[in-house]
């Protein structure tokens, strides 16, 4: 029987989860219908100590780089704690990457974030995710935020995210707080991968908007 999330984890409880996760050569990532990715993620503070921390983030970024994806919540794999992991190597069209806002986003670790909008611009553009596989949608979210978490040296810091770096860290800060994209999402343009690649690749989404009615 799978552990429940619906009521308080016991530190026992939790550090089974996490020897099991790092005992996997790679372990899986959980899927939608998994309570874990609906009950707001337990603030790390100290349950267990750096060297397993080390080890739990480089876990993370295997398995994000093996799906591959540009971020991962440790929800995904089953730990319910508030600690993520992002990284984006950008796109090569320099008119993608301007339309979309989309600059490289080098890998790093977030523990305990949360993010508040900095203006009120907004940018829509399709994501996906890696516990909703075969489809995206798109997502109207902040252009710009700020991002509040704690490095895994412990230091407390605030940084300035825009465009599609600001769209990474407010889709892995929603999974700890146990909302999935599709929450956010205008569900009209919920489009098939197979569709997407075939029907709405184009840099923008006018096309698909048009097509779609949202």
């Amino acid at each position: 029987m799978s552990q429940s999330f619906s009521s308080p984890v016991h530190q026992a409880d939790l550090q089974r989860i996490v020897d099991t996760v790092l005992s996997a050569e790679l372990p899986p990532i959980v899927h939608a219908g998994h309570p874990v990715l609906r009950t707001p993620a337990l603030p790390f503070d100290g349950q267990f100590d750096d060297a397993v921390l080390h080890l739990l983030l480089e876990t993370m970024r295997r398995v994000m780089h093996a799906a591959p994806g540009v971020g991962l919540a440790a929800p995904q794999i089953g730990i319910p704690l508030r600690i993520a992991v992002l990284e984006d190597k950008g796109v090569e069209d320099d008119y993608v990457a301007a339309l979309r806002l989309r600059t490289p986003l080098p890998f790093f670790a977030i523990i305990n974030p949360s993010y508040a909008a900095a203006g009120s611009e907004t940018a829509s553009f399709y994501e996906g995710c890696l516990s909703v596989p075969g489809y995206q949608a798109v997502v109207e979210r902040h252009r710009d935020v700020d991002l509040s978490y704690t490095r895994p040296d412990g230091r407390p810091v605030t940084e300035r995210f825009s465009g599609w770096p600001a769209r990474i860290a407010q889709h892995e800060t929603d999974h700890l707080d146990g909302t999935l994209y599709l929450d956010r999402a205008l569900l009209r343009s919920l489009t098939d991968n197979s569709e997407l690649a075939r029907r709405w690749s184009q840099p923008g989404i006018d096309g698909a908007r048009t097509a779609l009615g949202f």
